[in-house]
């Protein structure tokens, strides 16, 4: 019944806010034209420097669409629900833990992804687990290590995980009241 009504709260906002992009691209434009006209040269770097940024980005785009097309195909709600649901319990914290140390990329590509898995009944904290679980990186953790000592970095880890699992439980209260 709540998945209902903010499915329609959701629906309501999107037809208020249907050229709300359109007019943000429109005065973003006209900005770059002021300020074309006024310094050329920064205008043309920063273009530069933005499509350097696309290009960057692209492919993570792609990586997402797939996924959320992959998730959207194989996934049911009811799938959603018995992993990262209400009635999780202690699995949907592990899986919400463990695929937020795996996951790679900006961050803002996965707030689609996330966005459809909550739509589809994924609690919101196990989604702040995950986001909070990305500050881990395995790549990385050489070089922590190296500077800082393996004890130090399984410490620190141990402690995010832990404050993850707080912050999700915080969320999901806050939620609920």
């Amino acid at each position: 019944m709540k998945y209902k009504m903010d499915t329609q709260k959701t629906e309501k906002k999107k037809k208020e806010n249907k050229h709300g992009g359109a007019y943000f691209l429109g005065i973003i434009f006209l900005l770059y034209l002021i300020l074309f006209l006024l310094k050329p040269e920064k205008i043309q770097e920063s273009l530069k420097i933005s499509g350097n940024i696309f290009i960057q980005i692209v492919p993570w785009f792609f990586l997402i669409i797939f996924l959320m097309g992959t998730i959207n195909y194989f996934v049911t709600p009811k799938t959603v629900l018995k992993y990262v649901g209400k009635g999780s319990g202690i699995k949907g914290y592990f899986l919400a833990i463990f695929t937020g140390i795996l996951s790679h990329g900006p961050i803002y590509a996965w707030y689609p992804l996330l966005r459809d898995l909550r739509n589809q009944g994924m609690k919101s904290g196990l989604i702040a687990v995950f986001l909070y679980n990305r500050s881990i990186k395995i790549p990385l953790l050489p070089f922590m290590a190296y500077y800082f000592s393996w004890p130090f970095v399984v410490t620190l880890i141990c402690f995010i995980i832990i404050a993850s699992i707080v912050q999700g439980q915080i969320i999901q209260r806050i939620e609920n009241e």
